[in-house]
């Protein structure tokens, strides 16, 4: 079970998950949904835990970008805090490896969160217009954004869950097919 669920090594089955990631993350910011509820964050953390290669950062900043065509650009500064912050969570992925996989996966998504509003929000606060900048308008930035973190977070874990555990049963599936080839050569 452990090899199973060991990083990725199969070049197609990598090519195949990308591209499925990349058309879920990208037609999910197309849909009308809760602010911040999304996949991105979690799609990061899965291609930083299963794929190997150093370029991991590039599946969600792909996934934003090709998004960002359909949806609209916004203000440069605020949008590259954005993309930095998600690019960033795949190499959550890399401390979460070992035992303990459903708890660390938990700490990681609530970890990649807390990135997100910290770098994001610090963005809006400086780039923006919104609120001044001082140390009062820092916090009232991160107290209006206390909602739409509820979302983030809740997002995050829920993807994390569906897209983790939807790989583990694809895994399982596998090695159960691979078995009864196996027994059927026998």
């Amino acid at each position: 079970m452990k090899k199973i669920l060991s990083s990725l090594k199969n070049k197609k089955e990598i090519i195949i998950i990308c591209i499925v990631l990349i058309l879920f993350g990208f037609i999910y910011r197309l849909l009308d949904y809760p602010p911040n509820f999304t996949p991105i964050a979690a799609i990061s953390l899965f291609a930083g835990y299963y794929f190997r290669s150093k370029l991991v950062f590039l599946l969600p900043i792909l996934i934003l970008l090709l998004s960002d065509i359909f949806i609209g650009f916004y203000d440069i500064k605020i949008m590259l805090a954005v993309y930095l912050s998600f690019a960033i969570i795949p190499f959550l992925g890399l401390f979460i490896k070992g035992k303990n996989m459903a708890g660390k996966t938990i700490f990681a998504s609530l970890s990649g969160s807390i990135l997100f509003f910290i770098i994001t929000n610090f963005a809006v606060w400086l780039f923006g217009s919104w609120y001044s900048h001082d140390f009062a308008g820092l916090i009232s930035c991160y107290t209006m954004a206390v909602p739409f973190f509820r979302n983030t977070m809740f997002g995050d874990l829920f993807f994390n869950g569906a897209i983790f555990g939807s790989y583990a049963f694809y895994s399982l599936y596998v090695a159960k097919m691979a078995n009864a080839k196996n027994f059927q050569r026998n």
